[in-house]
């Protein structure tokens, strides 16, 4: 469940997605990966600024685990990383109500009935997520302490944008309904099995320029992802050896957030300590377990002359 409380006000928002842009390409480009703690940081924010969802797992977890994570992500065991974004579990459902058939006027009723006008609603809902959504962060859940820390003051960010926010506006709802149904059906993953097929990277890559609308939208009602992620600063609190922490400052919704998260390095490489968690979870390997390095053929020893 982790933060994915604090998008629940987001999905109330999804009459008012936008199209997608197109991507090209099939692979992520290579990386050398965060050479340096608060580098692990910088490097995922720049890839969610940039849509580049490939490029996020790549570097949110060691090259020895990706290919697990390929596999988990073919046989239906995990739908890593989009549980550290803000899409979930959910998605796949998602993506096929709205690539369905006469989806357009449904959504269009949908939203009528439940959110058009209902501004007195939604705001309670906001407050609501602000009230037991935090509580649940605080208490709940299988988070870590910096989780907890990070997400409660997400949560009441979320919460905060949501008493302003115009989510009943029906004007906005009736122009993007159609290009949101669009935007979903050109993803290409309307049903779980597609997700199967595709694997995480295709996967990911097709579902780049859906967060892209995401985001596009959530900002047309005040909460400017982007220029969150742009204005986010990272800087090293604290080094022992291999491990670290890491101050995380930005404004999300016009709330300020400051918190600190561990990170960790692993073959030359800085990761987040909690992504990282969750990928070897996600993956089958043990926590904690450290991923074998890739085997090398030994030198074959030179004959010696009699």
């Amino acid at each position: 469940m982790r933060h994915r409380l604090a998008v629940l006000l987001c999905t109330a928002m999804v009459c008012a997605l936008c199209a997608c842009k197109p991507q090209s390409g099939t692979e992520p480009a290579a990386s050398a990966g965060a050479t340096k703690p608060a580098e692990a940081v910088r490097l995922l924010t720049q890839h969610l600024h940039d849509d580049d969802l490939q490029a996020f797992a790549r570097d949110a977890a060691p090259p020895e685990l990706q290919p697990k994570l390929e596999q988990a992500w073919r046989e239906g065991r995990t739908r890593w990383p989009l549980d550290e974004l803000p899409f979930d579990e959910r998605l796949p459902q998602l993506l096929s109500a709205l690539s369905a058939p006469g989806s357009e006027k449904k959504l269009q009723q949908v939203f009528d009935r439940q959110f058009s006008g209902a501004h007195a609603e939604l705001k309670a809902a906001a407050m609501s997520l602000g009230l037991f959504g935090v509580q649940y962060v605080r208490s709940e859940g299988d988070y870590s302490e910096d989780e907890r820390q990070h997400y409660a003051q997400f949560v009441q960010a979320i919460s905060q944008w949501g008493l302003d926010a115009p989510l009943g506006d029906p004007q906005r709802a009736r122009r993007a309904i159609p290009q949101l149904t669009r935007a979903a059906r050109s993803t290409g993953l309307s049903a779980e099995a597609d997700f199967r097929r595709l694997g995480m990277q295709e996967s990911l890559r097709r579902l780049g320029p859906f967060m892209a609308t995401v985001k596009q939208s959530l900002a047309t009602y005040g909460l400017r992802l982007d220029e969150s992620l742009s204005g986010l600063q990272a800087s090293l609190q604290q080094q022992t050896g291999d491990r670290a922490r890491v101050r995380l400052r930005y404004t999300l919704g016009g709330t300020d957030i400051d918190t600190v998260v561990g990170v960790e390095r692993h073959g030359g490489r800085w990761y987040i300590s909690d992504y990282l968690r969750h990928a070897e979870a996600a993956a089958g390997v043990p926590a904690g377990a450290e991923t074998p390095p890739k085997k090398t053929a030994e030198p074959v020893p030179k004959p010696t002359s009699p």
